[in-house]
């Protein structure tokens, strides 16, 4: 753990307030007329992922930490939880549904994921950006929709819905941005 002053903020740092993890998401360095000089930031909570405004005095002393990370491969999943396997020990870690949340839909056999922790506790679990997924159920397609037409819901392998070109077919692989579940492209 580094130990700096407000004065020394970047984006992506991750500081210790009060014992939980906060990644510096803005800044901005302010000069009043009258005063001391401040930083007003922007932190978002790694544990429970909520972003907070908080301004701190010139020069205030501010504790850098670092995230454990590793990569897990997913395992299975049922009603309650999800495991995966570290890839470097090999030992299974259970997940709920609820941690997971959105990302939970975007899971399927043998996607390797990074895990992060804190203190050995872990604070999020990072899908691959951007990962194809067979399409296993859609609107057959309308001879004449092109590209620029509009969209058609589209189950994917994982059960998740997203929307996709008309041009897309049942059966055929897609690129999904994980991120926001947006359809990319068809998988050339």
């Amino acid at each position: 753990m580094a130990s700096l002053t407000t004065n020394d903020l970047w984006k992506g740092l991750i500081i210790d307030l009060d014992g939980v993890p906060f990644e510096v998401v803005d800044f901005q360095h302010v000069k009043p007329g009258k005063g001391g000089a401040f930083v007003r930031t922007k932190l978002k909570n790694l544990k429970i992922s909520r972003v907070i405004e908080k301004t701190f005095n010139s020069k205030e002393p501010v504790t850098e930490i670092r995230i454990d990370e590793q990569e897990a491969q997913y395992l299975y999943g049922d009603a309650s939880s999800y495991n995966f396997m570290d890839t470097q020990t090999y030992e299974t870690i259970s997940l709920s549904a609820e941690f997971l949340g959105d990302n939970a839909g975007f899971l399927k056999e043998g996607l390797v994921v990074k895990i992060q922790s804190y203190n050995k506790k872990i604070l999020s679990v990072q899908l691959p950006t951007v990962v194809e997924y067979k399409v296993t159920e859609t609107a057959p397609d309308v001879r004449g929709n092109t590209a620029a037409g509009g969209t058609k819901p589209a189950t994917l392998e994982t059960g998740s819905v997203i929307q996709v070109p008309f041009f897309i077919a049942q059966g055929e692989v897609v690129k999904v941005d994980t991120r926001t579940g947006q359809y990319l492209e068809r998988k050339k």
